[in-house]
């Protein structure tokens, strides 16, 4: 039987501190070679709307250890409008019932079969936030207690959770330009964490002082500048260009998610995409060379050195996502679903065929 899971037995059943001890071992076997990953690829084109493009957007890996593989695939209507003085990338509730559409099928290594189905917000969510958070394990000072955080939205809970989960933090700033989701999302944080979450009035509240700066926005543009930097803070970001590329250069110690630098872009002609455009999103490199940096995987398995001292300034960069998170949190989540007998069994018979595919 192929198991089907929906979004709220995702979220029952995944923890932070499970999906960080999971993704810490898949990444020690990508280093190794033994896990492979494919570059996220978007397809891209014209749609309906005149101010958004349609894209399919896939990314997979595979976890020989695990068992597994999976594949992430988004049907996306996406736009970018201007908030404040940032341009950000938000994708619309454009499917029946004002809903978004993305799902991941989870596949056995052993036999091919399809092991299971579910959508992809909470996984996505979680698996970024577990990233972040080994970035932080292996990077922030040991002591580390207060959190600056900028974003309010559904990545910047996982942010918060993650780091938690790694530190014994004792307070967390947070500032967003919406300040009734700021004051919501402190709110509903402190609940959660139990651990004091303040909204502040501007991002310079959040940082100064903090020991960790997290960055968890959809912007194309910078939000974090290296004038804000303290002897030891911890930067750490989820997307490429939420840190200044002058900050990340004044940093000691520099960790970039992976080396590919952005997804394959497929485009019909004369498409313009307004994240490659410009310097903006995946052009936004500012001159950094990510070819040479080290990777999380290279830092966990000690190819890459960590933190030397207190006052180091280190610096995490989630450039760029990838489909094997979904392959090793996929199978932390279908060993717990069949444990708990969580979601609906659907014949297998169903996915598979008798003719050659």
């Amino acid at each position: 039987m192929t198991l089907l899971l929906s979004n709220d037995d995702v979220s029952n059943l995944l923890t932070m501190p499970e999906c960080i001890a999971i993704l810490e071992e898949a990444y020690r076997e990508l280093a190794e070679g033994r896990g492979v990953s494919r570059t996220r690829s978007d397809c891209m084109t014209p749609t309906a709307r005149q101010d958004a493009l349609y894209s399919l957007k896939s990314m997979d890996g595979v976890i020989p250890k695990l068992g597994v593989g999976a594949i992430r695939i988004n049907s996306d209507i996406v736009t970018w409008p201007q908030r404040g003085n940032n341009i950000r990338r938000e994708k619309i509730r454009a499917a029946p019932g004002n809903r978004y559409v993305g799902l991941v099928l989870l596949f056995s290594t052993d036999t091919g079969e399809p092991l299971a189905i579910f959508p992809d917000g909470v996984m996505q969510r979680m698996r970024v936030g577990a990233a972040n958070g080994l970035g932080a394990k292996y990077l922030a000072r040991e002591a580390a207690n207060t959190v600056g955080i900028l974003g309010s939205g559904w990545q910047a809970g996982a942010q918060l959770m993650a780091v938690c989960a790694v530190r014994a933090i004792s307070s967390i700033r947070c500032f967003s330009p919406n300040a009734n989701n700021c004051g919501a999302f402190a709110q509903a944080m402190s609940e959660l964490l139990d651990v004091p979450v303040t909204a502040v009035a501007t991002p310079e509240d959040a940082i100064r002082g903090a020991d960790i700066v997290m960055c968890a926005t959809n912007t194309l543009d910078p939000i974090f500048f290296a004038h804000w930097i303290e002897p030891g803070m911890h930067l750490s970001s989820i997307k490429r260009p939420e840190i200044d590329a002058h900050a990340v250069k004044r940093a000691d110690r520099v960790v970039i998610h992976t080396h590919d630098a952005r997804p394959i872009h497929v485009v019909t002609k004369d498409l313009v995409v307004p994240e490659r455009a410009d310097g903006r999103g995946w052009e936004s490199a500012g001159g950094l060379d990510f070819d040479k940096l080290p990777t999380l995987p290279d830092l966990i398995l000690g190819r890459a050195r960590g933190r030397a001292s207190d006052q180091e300034v280190t610096c995490f960069i989630n450039n760029l996502g990838l489909g094997y998170q979904f392959a090793a949190v996929g199978a932390l989540l279908y060993r717990k679903a069949k444990e708990s007998c969580a979601g609906r069994d659907l014949p297998t018979d169903w996915f598979t065929e008798e003719v050659h595919p």
